[in-house]
């Protein structure tokens, strides 16, 4: 195993690291598209937790060590968490286990090592399922560890998930669980969105994140998603040990881990075993992990070791080292992206690797080609950074042949044929012809992905048909495509006609965050975007805000800010965003969230349609203010918001008699007591 880099000296080389691990996380969380693996991303947050612990006074407000990444999905209710949903610190040696052990063991104050529980890590979705009575209440996802989104609706597609648990059981109590996509289910997915022509999935955990994040559950049950319970939290203690944990999950006919994947390891070496054993049979599996975990077994002894942090003192992951492959490089080539970087790709002889076929594997930039001296013809090993982006890890220099010669950045795109231009200080080398169609459909693809507009049914090759037809040159035109105009494109029948303008129809309403990482602006990602119309609220303010407004927001840099300035100051770009809106897109400002107590202790469902606020608008002012929102209607809720077009949720809490509030009342009572 490697061992980690030096360490961080100066303060300058620590924030420069706790930048590069917040785009790293933006990456991972947010745009489901990371850089580097796991283990690389683990050894320089190591650093920066080392430089942190030397240098308290130092620590960065914004340090993502001590933060849990994900943004609020939109369209879902809220919820806080009863306990934080924490991350698990990495290890990645079996001396790094034994250090885990020790720090244990001098903790509980204990003269030999304790008990240790050993389960699978499965690379899923972390989800807290809260039982009152034996009934399902709802289900949250981790969200930033504090508060998730609710997806009871979602989850309850999952047919293993009981709703009413076989009885004794504790009044109250949430179930710790973890939802994946089994392998079968990920591969066949990706063979029917080749076949229509969509965008394929990364890998299982990027689907099961997706489809819980739908808004229509009966899409999210075509996913097909798994679960598997592992914590169970709760004030009674009938339980003493995580083993009994999983005996009382097994007994309320919660879906468990198969035996053999879970159990007791009386001393540090049956942890090892365990490893072992799994590593053998990884392969097998029919689903993926990317870990063991390995936590203290009496439950006293982890309520005493506590936390710390953003994760608990308890346990540990340990993370079993990426699955490799071998094959050649057939070609170099280099794709335009949105912003005019050029970015070198490995052509590959395709070659199975953790579950699918690779193809291509992106080199990121020139210096990363001429460090790793990649050339055509290379025998290389590729890995999955993070298990999810195929990466080339190294040259096998045995196989190379006398007769390759190193690769050389080319001087002209290779779209427009125009010069590339270097920045000075910048590692990449840009087109900046403003009319090179690489970079004119890398933003119209951007613009449409997941993590922007989010269009249904607009995937890569249908967009690339569509420009090259010249029905799209620019993100606006999406807007005024009209049925005529697919009709006699090869390819397009009826139903996926009305399919792709439905999708594009409903995107038109969007939030500000929503549309500003849509329009592709150089670094502004997710988080930024967040922030950002947070702070601006409106569109028309967003256009009004000077380059030191937006530096002091909070989680802004000075590249970000100055690079949005310059794009909104720019005609042609601020001509793009009137044509959107004159299309028809409509941006929602974005609502801060206030803060008080004034619901607090009170319990609200909403139903219907709200016309000031969105439902997930309306929650979080709810939860802002002290109150929590449930997605059921039950003895202990005390209102009920009703909006146009009610549901049965109307019904059932007449029938039991809770309060019932129209906006305009609900509203009142807001600005009354604001």
């Amino acid at each position: 195993m490697a061992k980690r880099s030096s360490s961080i000296v100066t303060l300058q080389e620590y924030l420069n690291m706790v930048a590069e691990l917040k785009r790293h996380d933006e990456l991972y969380y947010d745009l489901a598209s990371p850089e580097i693996s796991d283990y690389e991303y683990d050894q320089k947050a190591a650093l920066v937790l080392d430089y942190e612990r030397k240098n308290p006074e130092h620590v960065a407000k914004d340090s993502p060590t001590h933060r849990i990444w994900e943004l609020p999905s939109q369209g879902f209710e809220q919820r806080s968490h009863r306990v934080p949903m924490l991350s698990l610190a990495n290890t990645y040696s079996e001396e790094e286990v034994l250090h885990f052990v020790e720090r244990v063991q001098k903790g509980i104050g204990s003269t030999k090592p304790p008990t240790l529980f050993c389960e699978l890590k499965i690379d899923g979705v972390a989800i807290s399922l809260f039982y009152r009575q034996g009934q399902l209440v709802h289900a949250i996802t981790r969200g930033n560890g504090k508060v998730g989104d609710v997806v009871t609706a979602n989850i309850l597609t999952i047919t293993s998930v009981p709703v009413v648990l076989k009885p004794p059981f504790p009044e109250e109590m949430e179930i710790r669980g973890e939802v994946y996509m089994p392998l079968a289910t990920f591969r066949q997915l990706n063979l029917e969105r080749q076949k229509e022509g969509l965008a394929l999935l990364a890998n299982p955990r990027n689907g099961a994140a997706g489809a819980l994040k739908l808004l229509d559950p009966r899409v999210t049950k075509t996913r097909k998603l798994e679960l598997f319970c592992y914590g169970l939290v709760s004030s009674d203690s009938f339980v003493r040990t995580q083993s009994e944990v999983y005996q009382a999950l097994a007994r309320w006919q919660l879906p468990i881990l198969p035996m053999g994947y879970w159990g007791v390891a009386e001393e540090v070496e049956g942890v090892f075993r365990f490893v072992r054993k799994v590593g053998q049979e990884r392969g097998q599996l029919p689903f993926e992990i990317d870990g063991i975990v390995v936590k203290v077994d009496n439950l006293a002894f982890q309520q005493e070791l506590g936390v710390t942090g953003k994760t608990p003192r308890f346990a540990v992951a340990y993370k079993l080292a990426p699955e490799r492959a071998k094959t050649t490089v057939l070609d170099l080539t280099l794709q335009v992206g949105r912003s005019g970087v050029i970015t070198p790709v490995a052509e590959l002889q395709p070659v199975e690797l953790a579950g699918s076929v690779i193809r291509r594997a992106t080199l990121h930039n020139r210096d990363e080609v001429q460090r790793k001296d990649i050339r055509i013809g290379d025998w290389v090993w590729i890995e999955k950074g993070g298990d999810v982006i195929p990466k080339v890890i190294e040259v096998d220099l045995t196989l190379r042949d006398a007769s390759s010669r190193p690769w050389h950045m080319p001087n002209q795109c290779p779209v427009c044929h125009r010069p590339l231009a270097e920045q000075e200080s910048q590692v990449a080398v840009r087109c900046v012809n403003r009319l090179c169609s690489g970079k004119r459909l890398a933003r119209i693809r951007h613009f449409a992905s997941k993590q922007a507009m989010n269009i249904d049914h607009l995937g890569p090759k249908v967009i690339e048909k569509l420009f090259d037809l010249d029905l799209v040159r620019e993100p606006a035109d999406l807007y005024i495509l009209k049925e005529g105009d697919l009709e006699n494109i090869d390819g397009f029948q009826t139903k996926s006609i009305h399919n792709l303008l439905n999708g594009i129809e409903a995107s038109k309403t969007c939030d500000l965050a929503t549309l500003i990482m849509a329009l592709g602006i150089p670094h502004v990602g997710a988080q930024g975007a967040f922030h950002i119309a947070e702070e601006g609220g409106t569109l028309e303010r967003l256009f009004e805000m000077t380059e030191e407004e937006l530096m002091s927001i909070e989680g802004v840099g000075d590249k970000t800010a100055k690079s949005l300035c310059a794009y909104l100051l720019d005609r042609e770009h601020r001509v793009e965003i009137e044509r959107l809106i004159s299309y028809g897109v409509v941006v929602r400002p974005h609502r801060k969230i206030l803060k008080g107590d004034k619901f607090k202790g009170k319990t609200f469902v909403l139903t219907g349609t709200l016309v000031r606020y969105t439902r997930q608008e309306a929650s979080k002012l709810i939860q802002s203010l002290g109150g929590v929102v449930v997605s059921e209607v039950g003895r202990h809720t005390d209102y009920v918001i009703v909006g146009e077009d009610p549901g049965s949720k109307l019904t059932k809490a007449k029938k039991l008699g809770i309060p019932i509030l129209d906006e305009s009342q609900w509203l009142s009572w807001l600005d009354a007591e604001a």
